[in-house]
């Protein structure tokens, strides 16, 4: 079947449906776009850069345009954004993080590369809109794409001309305020943008040189996105219960545990939120500071110039708090800290990178915290993942077999089998991939008795798990589950999530 020119420039459906055009017909230096406004110089602008094609505009007329956009794309044209419309949304603009001044030689180089600033405020403006978490900026030998991590997946959203790897790589490096002539070795840094109705958001800028050129990867913290609801969070009544609970009580620690993009620092948020009273002094070490809680005292690591997450630790311990947060244990020293200061009448709350809620207490045995150490301080630990929620408008039901529960740890089994659901593979208006959004699946381990006895002869992983799943704790896997049966998620999503 012969390819279209719409099938083409698929990649580029984003442009599409912010200028209302589709591609009519082209040779070899121009594209001729079908187009309601002809007039609308942006969109000439938008596609010349994004092709690297002269554009010529051809009228047509907008009920039969925009019905066929929408049969394309799948999205209500009236329902989006349009470029002609973003003023009354929200322009981008850069603020320094010192200064909102910009020197001369900035704005004329601004003034030079206006398609590449245009372009990369398009792509801050839908990666926020789509509730992205992070932009991948990727150049290759023969193409650039640039990506969107939305709900933990990454998906390709369209694909610049590669001639502008280097230009792009540059733009974005001057907004990050990063060396745009050192190509040779990574680089780290920060954008503050404000959007025109006074959100503001934080991004974390990556540089990476490869074979082709400089990959650029942008973090997006969006404080503002971050829904601090204990009821949101996906939890179970039981699992709910057992996080107030140890929230509830006056020292200790607490730990949550999972792989980066799980959703720990929303699940440790939370309970300091509930923390937050005028009554209590609560400190936190973060790196970086992700979301902005007002009445609570951020402290962001600066390992150059000697703010660790031990020595914030130790200052945080002489400046009389309550609740202390150190955004990850990651070495010796400062787990010793963590556990002295939960032993003498602080709540501490942190989070490690291991698979399950008991390996979390073999990891602290092997960096060399004593049992007892271990045993007399830990209240709870949270392991986590993130998994997609199926689209209730598309979602398909099918049906799985006794044999099959078995093999995939459903509990309790059905012998007749059970209605789950699965994601629609083209997805609906409402999704456009089968998934919208995203839930919680844990695995609460509280000390017990039991338990503390087990730490302290030593005991691994699995006998740990063992016991805390007689005492009623799910797995990662059997919570998943549960959440499958629900209609919640889907089996393939859970067996993504869990690594199974």
């Amino acid at each position: 079947m012969k390819e279209t020119l719409t099938d083409k420039y698929h990649h580029l459906f984003f442009l599409f449906i912010e200028y209302k055009a589709l591609p009519l017909q082209e040779d070899d230096n121009t594209l001729y776009l079908s187009i309601a406004d002809v007039n609308n110089y942006k969109a000439i602008d938008a596609f010349r850069f994004a092709t690297g094609k002269n554009i010529e505009l051809v009228q047509a007329d907008k009920k039969e345009l925009y019905a066929r956009i929408e049969e394309l794309t799948g999205q209500k044209v009236d329902d989006i954004v349009t470029a002609a419309d973003s003023e009354t949304l929200g322009e981008l603009d850069e603020l320094d993080g010192d200064s909102r001044s910009t020197d001369t030689a900035e704005v004329a180089d601004e003034q030079d590369e206006a398609p590449i600033v245009r372009f990369i405020n398009q792509m801050l403006s839908r990666a926020v809109r789509v509730k992205a978490s992070d932009i991948h900026f990727e150049p290759y030998e023969k193409t650039y794409r640039v990506r969107f991590r939305i709900d933990g997946v990454l998906q390709e959203i369209t694909a610049p001309p590669q001639k502008l790897a280097q230009r792009l790589a540059a733009r974005l490096k001057i907004m990050s305020r990063l060396d745009i002539a050192e190509r040779r070795v990574p680089q780290d840094g920060r954008i503050k943008l404000k959007l025109s109705e006074g959100t503001t958001i934080d991004l974390r800028v990556s540089t990476l040189p490869t074979l082709f050129g400089e990959k650029v990867v942008l973090r997006i913290l969006d404080s503002s996105a971050a829904r601090l609801d204990i009821e949101q969070l996906g939890f179970t009544a039981r699992d709910q219960q057992l996080y107030i609970n140890a929230l509830a009580r006056p020292q200790g620690l607490i730990l949550v545990t999972g792989p980066t993009g799980s959703g720990k620092t929303v699940t440790l948020y939370t309970g300091l939120s509930r923390l937050n009273t005028p009554e209590r002094n609560i400190s936190t070490a973060e790196d970086p500071v992700e979301i902005n809680l007002s009445g609570v005292n951020q402290t962001q690591i600066n390992t150059r110039a000697g703010l660790t997450f031990a020595s914030a630790l130790r200052a945080f311990l002489r400046q009389d708090p309550d609740v202390v947060m150190v955004g990850e244990i990651r070495d010796l020293e400062t787990a010793e800290i963590a556990v002295k200061a939960a032993q003498t009448g602080h709540l501490v709350l942190s989070t490690l990178h291991t698979n399950s809620a008991a390996e979390t207490l073999t990891r602290l045995s092997n960096m060399g915290v004593p049992a007892y150490n271990i045993a007399s301080s830990v209240n709870l630990i949270i392991a986590q993942r993130l998994a997609r929620r199926l689209c209730p408008h598309c979602r398909e039901a099918i049906t799985l077999s006794y044999a099959e529960q078995q093999a995939r740890e459903f509990t309790p089994l059905q012998p007749d089998g059970i209605t789950i659901y699965r994601a629609h593979k083209e997805g609906c208006d409402h999704c456009s991939s089968g998934y919208k959004g995203r839930t919680g699946i844990y695995e609460m381990m509280p000390m017990s008795g039991q338990l503390t006895d087990a730490i302290l002869r030593g005991a691994h992983a699995p006998e740990l798990t063992a016991i805390a799943c007689q005492q009623g704790m799910l797995t990662l896997r059997q919570a998943g589950c549960a959440k499958v049966v629900e209609g919640i998620t889907s089996l393939e999503e859970i067996e993504r999530v869990t690594g199974v």
